[in-house]
């Protein structure tokens, strides 16, 4: 168990990590815009276009390998949401539908099998 002086440390350590996440974009996206390309927009360009797909991939993977490693069955149950949510999304281009399709289906599956 740590002492209280240890535990003090820690949280005033883990407030100052949360401010630094909090008021780094600020510091970030300050200032005027400056005239052609810099280094900065190239940066910013290249994470608005590489993160957000390569988030959604690693968190899709997860959810499939942990469930596939947990319960064959239910890993069966979760690509073929996967694949139907993927399915609507490509149909219908909104992805609030094809969350909602995709959970949906999954919960049936989840009750029938």
């Amino acid at each position: 168990m740590n002492s209280f002086a240890e535990a003090l440390g820690l949280v005033f350590a883990m407030g100052a990590v949360i401010l630094l996440c909090r008021v780094i974009p600020f510091l970030f996206f300050s200032g005027k815009k400056a005239e052609g390309s810099s280094l900065k927009e190239k940066v910013l360009g290249f994470v608005e276009r590489i993160v957000p797909p390569a988030a959604m991939a690693v968190l899709a993977f997860n959810a499939l390998g942990s469930a596939f490693r947990e319960n064959p069955l239910e890993g069966l149950s979760v690509l073929g949401a996967a694949a139907f949510t993927a399915l609507i999304h490509l149909w219908k281009r909104n992805a609030l539908v094809s969350i909602i399709g995709g959970t949906a289906l999954y919960m049936v599956l989840l009750r029938i099998r």
